[in-house]
């Protein structure tokens, strides 16, 4: 056997295209990955944000993801890993709420006491749970007005569901919802005391460690320079073409979002392809603020009022310090589908809404805070996952022997994280070394 057994092609420079290839090469193949941006990290790549290198959409980690402690201890870099006591804040109908402890739940003037009760039940019931089959099938909606109540839901989740979903609200999987409330639950010093994590120069750290082993390990990563199409030869992976040229390759794994592939792969059978394009997500556009002072002392607010269309905002300084040099970074996500007329405004817009809201969050706020502003935008923000999702999910093993997919889709029914990222870029992997 050769050193190089098997020549692979990664599409997407993302932490999961990363982390298939340190395995494959870990395991003496070759390996060469194409990404059409010019900077490897997808979503957690970082830009210069008026001096201050910064992730293009907020990060952070929990005490339940092992993947990621797993991946940072064997590139040494386990030590850059950071955790905060974070503060979380609940902005309804018009006043900030402390959140996230017992006493702020019993101090909460818009719940009854059995709201309250049947509210902490429902998270100690749902941080238990390890086998997500049956959730998959119920409602999301449903589940969660059966365990709170009309008035706990309405109160805690209506709008939050309305302003990230729109249309799809009442067509959702329960453990889908049920995961993200576990890992939250699951990330705590103590009771009275959530604890998150980041590491300690942002996201890039990470890529740039695992950037260095690929080419140490003699991996190839190509920037600006996308695979336009997969060559394909009586049904199996024979190269890719790339920039014009063809390149001989035994194997593909796709990281980017499968909305792709059919295109991409246009030898892909008509069944399997309408498939993957069933799939569906929604977008978001994220508006980030430096301001001088903090708005709060939260890390995450949740907003639920009527007169504010962003479900909440993530005061990212508030986790990380190191963001923090008498300035303040925030976070501001629109998630919407692309029927919804506010995606046609401009990025201005989007901020300029943004700000408008902040002086009712904070009524000291004023526009001189704002000492520079951006929005990035993703197609492909949040995958929809409706009851059933697991059985409608393609596999990552394809029809045309020797290409292979995955994207944010495949965490499911976990939450959207780097952990993940890396744990289902390893299951990707590990899928494609199977005879």
């Amino acid at each position: 056997m050769t050193n190089y057994s098997k020549n692979f092609a990664i599409v997407g420079a993302g932490p999961m295209g990363l982390m298939a290839a340190l395995h494959l090469l870990e395991r003496g193949h070759s390996v060469d990955i194409f990404e059409r941006d010019d900077r490897i990290g997808g979503m957690s790549a970082s830009f210069d944000f008026d001096g201050l290198k910064i992730e293009r959409y907020y990060h952070f980690v929990c005490k339940t993801d092992y993947p990621l402690f797993t991946l940072m201890q064997s590139l040494g870099i386990h030590d850059k890993l950071k955790w905060t006591d974070t503060r979380m804040g609940y902005f309804y109908q018009g006043k900030l709420y402390k959140w996230g402890t017992p006493f702020a739940l019993l101090s909460f003037p818009k719940l009854d006491l059995v709201s309250k009760l049947r509210y902490a039940v429902h998270v100690m019931t749902t941080k238990r749970i390890r086998d997500w089959t049956a959730l998959d099938k119920e409602n999301a909606t449903t589940w969660l007005r059966k365990w709170l109540g009309q008035r706990g839901y309405e109160v805690l989740w209506k709008r939050t569901f309305h302003l990230k979903f729109f249309e799809y609200t009442d067509n959702l999987s329960a453990s889908w919802i049920g995961t993200r409330i576990k890992r939250i639950a699951l990330s705590r010093r103590n009771l009275f005391n959530e604890s998150l994590g980041y590491i300690e120069g942002g996201s890039e750290t990470l890529l740039e460690a695992m950037e260095q082993r690929i080419r140490q390990l003699g991996g190839r990563i190509h920037l600006r320079a996308g695979i336009d199409r997969v060559v394909v030869k009586n049904g199996r992976v024979t190269g890719v073409l790339a920039g014009g040229e063809t390149r001989s390759m035994d194997a593909v794994l796709s990281t980017a979002p499968i909305q792709y592939v059919p295109a991409m792969v246009p030898d892909l059978p008509a069944a399997f392809a309408q498939q993957v394009r069933a799939v569906e997500n929604i977008p978001v556009a994220c508006v980030i603020l430096k301001l001088k002072h903090a708005l709060t002392g939260n890390f995450w607010m949740n907003i639920s009022d009527e007169n504010i269309a962003i479900p909440g905002v993530i005061e990212y300084s508030n986790l990380n310090p190191g963001t923090n040099d008498g300035e303040h970074v925030l976070y501001a996500p629109f998630y919407m589908p692309k029927t919804h007329p506010k995606w046609s405004n401009t990025n201005q817009q989007l901020i300029d809404e943004v700000i408008g809201y902040l002086g009712r969050l904070n009524p000291e706020f004023s526009r001189e805070w704002v000492l520079a502003s951006h929005c990035h935008r993703y197609d492909f923000a949040q995958t929809i996952c409706p009851p059933g999702f697991q059985a409608m999910l393609p596999p990552m093993r394809t029809p045309v022997e020797g290409f292979f997919m995955a994207d944010t889709a495949y965490y499911y029914p976990e939450d959207r994280s780097i952990s993940e990222s890396v744990e289902v870029g390893y299951k990707l992997a590990l899928e494609a070394l199977q005879p």
